[in-house]
């Protein structure tokens, strides 16, 4: 029964994919694997919930090419951008498991009352940092300055010197280059992949490496990695106003650096953020 039911879904996933132009059977494969392992982990309401997967995999641009009428000429996604979109996906579920499910996190001794760090250690991820705080600024304008302004951050948090959109694969869906300041680690630049999901509940931003030949490490920095960052943003209950921030992040460094000296570092590295959020949020409400 259960074979018979994951034929019966990645068929149904070929039929909607066949139909958006641009599309390559090697992320046709790839999505379809994704489709399989939904039937496999017991997804319910199958095969219903198929379209619904597919249009927040590519994107609502990307989906409007399978309506009867829609323009196919603005709807070209590259099998490149289709491996961006796909990778954001897979990254934001393995934050979604981790947050719906979470483990034994330790507190750690980050001196900043206004926000709470703490770990774990993850298979796959090694050690993930998550830090919590409370924001007097709507999800909307925190997701803004976020996502939406992501160039712009360098300019209320010196940790960074650089950011830059490399490419946008879609909607919800970019490719990023980010450069650090001087810090006692060294510089550090990144290569990322951010993606976001937005439901009633919250608002989810994602990232993860990814590895671009034509954008090696830039003179100075050595190129580390993010292994997973995702940040949700929930309304507070009771006040709209403010927004519950969690952040989880697990990234490696690259050099020479100790595993103890990360350990510190990681954690500190989001507490201070948060604190530029915050001024940065004060200095923008200010007449």
């Amino acid at each position: 029964m259960l074979q018979a039911t994951v034929k019966l879904c990645c068929g149904i996933a070929h039929d909607h994919l066949r139909r958006l132009p641009g599309l390559k059977l090697s992320a046709v494969a790839a999505i379809q694997r994704d489709v399989r392992g939904l039937v496999l982990r017991g997804s319910h309401h199958l095969p219903s919930e198929i379209p619904s997967y597919i249009q927040r995999l590519v994107g609502k641009d990307a989906a409007r090419c399978a309506e009867p009428g829609g323009d196919s000429s603005t709807c070209r996604f590259s099998s490149t951008d289709l491996s961006y979109i796909h990778q954001g996906e897979r990254a934001l579920q393995r934050a979604l498991s981790i947050l719906q499910h979470p483990p034994s996190w330790q507190a750690e001794a980050v001196l900043d009352a206004g926000a709470a760090v703490s770990s774990a250690v993850l298979p796959g991820l090694g050690r993930v940092f998550r830090v919590e705080a409370v924001l007097a600024a709507p999800v909307g304008w925190l997701h803004r300055e976020l996502f939406e302004e992501l160039e712009q951050m360098p300019r209320w948090n010196p940790t960074l010197s650089r950011v830059e959109v490399l490419q946008r694969p879609g909607e919800d869906t970019l490719v990023t280059h980010e450069v650090t300041s001087a810090s006692p680690v060294g510089r550090r630049d990144f290569v990322s992949v951010r993606h976001r999901r937005q439901t009633q509940a919250a608002v989810y931003l994602v990232g993860t490496a990814v590895r671009l030949e034509r954008l090696p490490a830039q003179e100075g920095c050595v190129r580390a990695e993010t292994r997973l960052s995702c940040i949700a943003l929930q309304p507070l209950a009771g006040d709209p106003g403010c927004t519950r921030v969690t952040w989880l992040l697990s990234v490696d460094l690259k050099g020479w650096i100790p595993t103890a000296v990360t350990d510190r570092v990681l954690p500190r590295c989001q507490a201070d953020f948060i604190g530029h959020l915050r001024r940065h949020l004060s200095a923008s409400a200010r007449p």
